[in-house]
């Protein structure tokens, strides 16, 4: 997948997992992608270890797999961070 596809997809990735996981107001487009890009490495990681195929391209898996890797990130970032997020106004 090209670099713009991962941006892509990252993107979309983050931005939905922020809104699942109460974030959204918190992140900027820049950490969505960033937040949805290490997602989809530990999604695609997580789904190998259980013998499935992770991020294979542009599409409705990729994404899911994504999805969930980002969804994990955050829960995991949130837990460490407890009220001090990041952002100016939080």
């Amino acid at each position: 997948m090209s670099i713009i596809g991962w941006i892509i997809l990252g993107g979309l990735a983050g931005w939905v997992a922020s809104m699942i996981t109460g974030n959204d107001a918190r992140m900027g487009v820049g950490m969505n992608i960033v937040v949805g890009i290490i997602g989809a490495f530990l999604g695609g990681w997580l789904v190998s270890l259980f013998g499935g195929t992770g991020i294979s391209g542009f599409n409705i898996w990729s994404f899911v797999v994504a999805l969930v890797g980002s969804i994990i990130l955050l829960l995991i970032v949130n837990a460490f961070a407890g009220r001090k997020r990041y952002g100016p106004n939080t």
